[in-house]
């Protein structure tokens, strides 16, 4: 039986059994019961490997593959509970394009590494939510979102369960009320913003300095891109994802 075999065959004897215990109980016949009396004796026998009706089972492969399919059930649960995306039905595009995102950004890593022959690239993303609207005075504003940092600042269950509209706040990375002419730009934890640029608003990514280009006319910046999303929620919405890559 090779490795993988064994893996499996382990697996399916731990979770077949709660305890270890159990599983030595399971390889004791009437037999062995009636000729040695005692229960003790007739599991330490099984686990010395001098008894039993099946594969022999160290009890510390038994339970350290027990925890750490534990861990690995537990981790999952976690998952699931932290992106509030999940389960969700979904009907609009710009939602959708959020629920894609969501892990890659509240966890600050993509799922996938590339390699090279001497490093690992950890790749990393951030995307930047442009949205154009109307608040609830009517007015229209618009501003860029960083989405890491508002996953971890706030809620977002109400916008995935349709209970509010996400829209940009002055404390937002930019936010413009058109009406009132009021313009606010702040630095996150993620994004630089250079406002004094003549040719338009850019952000630099802190964790590989990249710029990040926001104007439609012109290209986004090495490792991103521009996603125009269609959407009945908002009478504008794009997503700019960048790709951070740094050598481990």
């Amino acid at each position: 039986m090779d490795q993988e075999e064994g893996l499996k065959a382990l697996d399916n004897i731990v979770t077949r059994f709660n305890t270890y215990e159990d599983f030595l109980d399971s390889q004791i016949t009437t037999v062995d019961l009636y000729y040695l009396e005692d229960e003790t004796l007739a599991r330490q026998l099984v686990e010395l490997g001098y008894r039993g009706t099946g594969e022999r089972v160290k009890r510390e492969d038994f339970e350290g593959r027990k925890a750490a399919i534990e861990i690995s059930r537990l981790a999952e649960r976690a998952q699931q509970k932290t992106l509030t995306s999940a389960g969700k039905d979904l009907q609009d595009n710009f939602l959708m394009a959020l629920a894609m995102r969501e892990e890659d950004n509240r966890n600050g890593k993509l799922s996938l590494n590339q390699q090279d022959a001497a490093h690992t690239l950890k790749k990393q993303l951030a995307s930047v939510i442009f949205i154009r609207d109307r608040n609830s005075y009517g007015q229209e504003i618009s501003g860029y979102i960083d989405y890491a940092h508002r996953l971890k600042t706030e809620d977002f269950e109400v916008y995935f369960s349709g209970k509010k509209r996400l829209l940009p706040r002055t404390t937002d990375i930019s936010f413009y009320n058109w009406d009132a002419d009021v313009a606010v730009c702040n630095s996150s934890p993620n994004y630089q913003v250079i406002a004094d640029n003549p040719e338009g608003l850019l952000f630099r990514y802190k964790r590989d300095r990249k710029i990040l280009n926001v104007d439609p006319k012109a290209q986004p910046g090495d490792n991103s891109t521009r996603i125009p999303i269609p959407t009945e929620l908002y009478i504008q919405a794009v997503i700019f994802d960048h790709i951070s890559r740094r050598k481990t």
